[in-house]
């Protein structure tokens, strides 16, 4: 029996897991963390605050569960991708962390495009103010003394690696979100550096996924009953984490996440780039295979939105739309929530939302209706596009918070029109995959990094709905290609 921690550095909170034999969970933790908005389109955290809510679920664990602490061979991580976390000579760090949804960039992404226009066909997609290289830009414009100082660069789940070892390391999937690295050889590219202004040798060594960058520190392992030493793995970033902790490792593979923002993740066996429909595309975390995400940058996140403005909550919005009778549905008005732009397919970040279709009729339960409906639109385009660059998706399972609405699921399946699989837990999807290459890290096969989950059901297209849902999603098209055009 081999028992694993699993931690995931969500945007909203952490999520930590102690996992036996890669796939049963014994126990869990979650802490929130909040996050900072100082401008209108900025976004940022500061990094002690993600050690401290680390810390915080693996004191919980240690308090719950002392006897499997104890008995646990390896620590894996995942993370939210693409911050620009600068740290000194100290390894401390300079300002807050920028974020991933963080928009201050648009301009730097454009210079970025016009001094290397193959930029997309070398890294992970086109320039995007989600991405770090163009932060580091923007850096370096607008507060050049953090610029000066700067020692090393760090992503998340790195950052708190660095706390939980002492070591800096990175590894290709989180790397290759920051367009300092070749995402076809896997290493940091001096050119890509310099056209962002970053000195090569202020990044950390590139590990695999699934190799051990680091031991536990010895004051930390007595803290929480654990074995000092043990290995801690260089882990991934949080989208390739939760494909792999929902079983996802062979090309073909599918993976859509409803969380803050929506993700589809195909695992592929070739680098297929897709700048030209703003896909990117990344090593996955499992040995030879690589990953293409499609990205909606507003999927709960646009329902918690909605639901603050009708006074209630997403959780009670989500039931309320799902009770409606079917008349209702097809006068609700038709919602594209892209309130933090649009990445796939048409990489707009200044694109805002548009609603079509409003009458005195309509009332909160149609306007949830229409977000969950226009993120389910917004996640078959993905994989549209994602097909036309050369994705082969085969078996679809869906994960996330937003799985917990069956009215959304089956949305999903019907606009993608294929059948998806929900896994037993599908809240854990970043941990379970973190604790995953944390058993290979103390010395499973990776063959345990493909392992099948248990699933609680499976979400078939429903025909009728399909029919239903034909003429609004002409009508969403027409909203897309509105915010397209500005």
């Amino acid at each position: 029996m081999t028992l694993t921690i699993g931690i995931d550095l969500g945007t909203s909170g952490v999520k930590a897991v102690i996992l036996q034999d890669a796939e049963t969970v014994l126990a869990d933790a979650a802490q929130p963390i909040a996050v900072s908005i100082p401008q209108v389109g900025w976004s940022e955290q500061e990094a002690d605050d993600w050690v401290a809510a680390v810390w915080s679920c693996l004191d919980r664990l240690a308090a719950t569960a002392p006897r499997e602490m104890a008995a646990v061979s390896a620590i894996g991580l995942s993370g939210q991708m693409l911050c620009a976390l600068l740290l000194d000579k100290a390894l401390k760090p300079l300002r807050p962390a920028i974020l991933w949804n963080d928009q201050r960039s648009i301009a730097e992404c454009a210079e970025l495009l016009q001094r290397c226009p193959d930029i997309g066909s070398r890294t992970n997609g086109t320039p995007d103010p989600g991405i770090t290289a163009p932060k580091l830009l923007w850096l370096a414009k607008h507060e050049p003394h953090i610029m000066r100082d700067a020692r090393m660069l760090l992503l998340t789940k790195d950052y708190v690696r660095l706390a939980l070892t002492g070591e800096v390391a990175s590894e290709p999937t989180d790397a290759g979100g920051t367009q300092l690295m070749d995402c076809r050889t896997g290493e940091w590219d001096t050119q890509l550096c310099e056209l962002a202004g970053w000195n090569p040798d202020h990044l950390p060594p590139i590990a695999q996924a699934w190799q051990a960058a680091g031991g536990l520190r010895p004051a930390l392992a007595s803290r929480w009953g654990m074995k000092p030493g043990i290995p801690v793995a260089a882990g991934a970033g949080d989208n390739m984490a939760s494909t792999l902790g929902a079983g996802a490792a062979r090309p073909g593979d599918a993976v859509l996440t409803i969380g803050t923002s929506g993700v589809a993740c195909i695992v592929d066996a070739t680098f297929h780039p897709g700048p030209q429909r703003a896909i990117l595309t990344s090593a996955h975390a499992a040995p030879d295979t690589f990953l293409s995400m499609g990205v909606v940058m507003s999927a709960t996140a646009a329902l918690d939105w909605t639901a603050r403005l009708s006074g209630t909550t997403a959780a009670t919005l989500a039931g309320e739309a799902e009770a409606m009778p079917l008349q209702k549905l097809a006068e609700s008005p038709v919602f594209l929530p892209c309130l933090t732009g649009i990445r796939t397919p048409a990489n707009r970040p200044q694109a805002t939302g548009r609603i079509e279709g409003l009458h005195p009729g309509v009332d909160r339960a149609m306007i949830g209706y229409a977000t969950m409906e226009g993120v389910a639109f917004q996640m078959a385009d993905c994989v549209t596009a994602q097909r036309e660059v050369g994705a082969r998706p085969e078996r679809f399972v869906a994960v996330g918070g937003g799985t917990r609405s069956a009215l959304w699921t089956t949305l999903l399946a019907t606009a993608i029109g294929e059948p998806i699989a929900l896994p037993a837990r599908g809240d854990i999807g970043g941990p379970a995959g973190a604790a995953r290459l944390a058993a290979v890290a103390a010395g499973a096969s990776t063959d345990v990094l493909s392992a099948p989950l248990p699933m609680r059901a499976t979400i078939d297209p429903d025909p009728a709905l399909a029919r239903r849902l034909a003429p609004r999603k002409a009508r969403f098209d027409a909203l897309v290609e509105s915010a397209r055009r500005g």
